[in-house]
């Protein structure tokens, strides 16, 4: 096989494999540390815009931001979801994943009780359009928690 051959080869495997490449538990938290300390810095409303900007910096595939409010005692709202703006003001405390689990009521005595960490769900994959295994990383900031996760293969 001739050189060009080889290097068009490994050039097709390495595309490939960045195509397929899962997002890890570290992206996860280094995204939500990124998106905490730009809220921090901006406010709400900016981060929003900027968490739904796909060329912010924010959203990475399978990976992206949710910013919800937690203020109200017992609930749970979405600010903004980078992939759904829909959800966007809607209070979803009583959603439930594909298994019946009310993960954000999970949420909600997560951050009451240790401020950041990690939980498990089924949702849809905004990338494969399937129900899948979820693992989001949550820290919470004056009464608003930001999330990230990673679809687990």
């Amino acid at each position: 096989m001739s050189k060009s051959l080889h290097l068009a080869c490994a050039l097709l495997v390495l595309s490939w494999a960045a195509a397929v490449h899962a997002d890890s538990a570290d992206d996860a938290v280094a995204l939500v540390k990124k998106a905490k300390a730009h809220l921090k810095k901006q406010g709400p409303e900016k981060a929003c815009k900027d968490f739904a900007d796909p060329a912010a910096g924010f959203q990475n595939g399978e990976l992206y931001v949710v910013l919800q409010d937690v203020r109200e005692a017992g609930t749970l709202k979405i600010v903004c979801h980078a992939k759904n703006p829909r959800l966007n003001g809607k209070d979803l405390t009583e959603l439930k994943d594909a298994d019946g689990k009310q993960f954000n009521k999970e949420v909600i005595s997560l951050v009451k009780e240790k401020g950041q960490g990690w939980l498990d769900y089924r949702w849809v994959n905004p990338v494969s359009g399937k129900i899948e295994a979820k693992s989001s990383y949550i820290e919470s900031q004056d009464g608003l928690v930001i999330v990230a996760g990673i679809y687990k293969k």
